[in-house]
């Protein structure tokens, strides 16, 4: 596999904000506002302390992303980082490419001193959760929301 992974920039914010609505159409179903993406990606890349976008580039092509956000844990007074926004082009699914930006992150959450990485998954995502667990990653808690405090807008 000839890939590397990199942090993205704000140049990269078109094409990670059309495969933040993509995944979201792919695995949840749900249509995303296009212009509230764009700013809410716009966001994270002006803002580091927000979260980081992860891009691997096969051939100087965006393949695949990932975000990471971060909770500070009390109980280990350090940061878990929480991976979010995961999306592989599908011409180049089933090749590791996960796995890859997977361990990159670890490695930088380690080097950074994180506790520890976590994610969830939509419980009807059977393929990811495969995935997850083929990687090591186990876990013992649900996830609960309530995502009816704002229309996910940012006006």
């Amino acid at each position: 596999m000839d890939a590397r992974v990199r942090r993205a920039t704000l140049q990269d914010q078109a094409v990670v904000s059309q495969y933040n609505i993509a995944m979201a159409k792919e695995t949840e179903d749900l249509e995303l506002d296009e212009k509230t993406v764009q700013a809410g990606v716009q966001a994270i890349l002006s803002d580091p302390a927000k979260g980081t976008y992860f891009l691997l580039e096969e051939g100087g092509k965006i393949v695949a992303q990932l975000m990471i956000t971060y909770e500070w844990s009390d109980w280990r007074n350090s940061q878990i980082w929480w991976v979010q926004s995961v999306y592989v082009h599908p011409d180049h699914r089933r090749r590791g490419l996960y796995k890859a930006l997977y361990r990159h992150i670890q490695t930088c959450a380690a080097a950074e001193k994180a506790c520890g990485v976590r994610l969830y998954v939509d419980v009807g995502n059977n393929r990811a959760q495969q995935t997850y667990k083929s990687l090591g990653m186990t876990s013992h808690y649900l996830v609960f929301e309530d995502m009816a405090l704002t229309n996910g807008s940012s006006e």
